[in-house]
């Protein structure tokens, strides 16, 4: 999402970081860290909110007010083969693909939007409650994550609310439910300001487990707070799944054992 010191205390973001932690009463869920298959080029001034890839092309969607924007971008190289900007008094969110169309949200501003995906043309708007975070889709509704535990389940056509699904790991809400993925019948979640991904059954909105990216963060070893991983996309095709972060410098390929990857 955004800067943590301008919508948290430490002491808050501390006190989840811990429920999140190894050996903390919920450790009993598996944690399991990424193996890096290899690595892509990736802007390193790319403030990521949603991604996601679609026939080869990876699309980006990045944050802050006056800086958003949406993006297709060549995988193996990193550049950018056509953008469009999101007007610039809205912070740019999540993004996914729905058929021939391209939807994101912005954070704060209660406005989503609909594009071509061929050519970024937009199509229209539309508008929720409350915020918007992360997008992803499971073939029958779009997803949407809002910071808070409850996940909602979109009608693609009207992009109207047809389920709420919370989230919950060992019985307790999990916040802060950031950029998302469907990946073989599981929500994969981002959570801000952590270096875990859940694994989420869509049905029961239960945490499966966690997916470790410490040692990515380590490998990035950024100074900046706000450089925190965010951005998974799958390619289902391959069976490829890729992860990044805020102004990460590199987008990862990575295997997941009991999830995804290649064999």
């Amino acid at each position: 999402m955004r800067s943590i010191t301008k919508l948290y205390g430490m002491a808050a973001c501390a006190a989840w970081l811990c429920v999140l932690a190894p050996g903390f009463a919920r450790a009993e869920l598996p944690v399991v860290p990424v193996q890096v298959v290899r690595t892509w080029p990736h802007d390193p001034h790319a403030f990521t909110e949603g991604l996601f890839l679609r026939d080869g092309v990876l699309y980006e969607s990045t944050g802050l007010q006056g800086q958003s924007a949406i993006r297709a971008e060549d995988l193996q190289t990193g550049r950018v083969l056509r953008s469009v900007a999101i007007p610039p008094e809205l912070f740019g969110e999540g993004i996914v693909a729905w058929k021939d169309q391209l939807i994101s949200v912005t954070w704060q501003g209660g406005t989503g939007f609909r594009w071509s995906l061929a050519n970024f043309h937009r199509l229209g708007e539309f508008h929720y409650d409350g915020e918007g975070w992360g997008l992803t889709e499971d073939g029958r509704n779009i997803i949407l994550s809002d910071g808070t535990p409850v996940l909602r389940f979109l009608d693609p056509l009207a992009l109207k609310v047809v389920r709420r699904l919370t989230v919950t790991a060992d019985g307790q809400p999990v916040e802060r439910l950031n950029e998302l993925e469907f990946v073989k019948g599981e929500i994969l979640a981002n959570i801000w300001m952590t270096d875990r991904i859940a694994r989420i059954d869509p049905t029961s909105g239960k945490v499966k487990g966690w997916i470790d990216l410490g040692a990515l963060v380590r490998r990035i070893g950024s100074t900046d707070p706000d450089a925190v991983p965010n951005g998974i996309a799958y390619d289902s095709a391959r069976n490829r799944l890729f992860v990044t972060g805020k102004d990460w410098p590199l987008l990862f390929e990575v295997r997941v054992p009991g999830v995804t990857g290649r064999p």
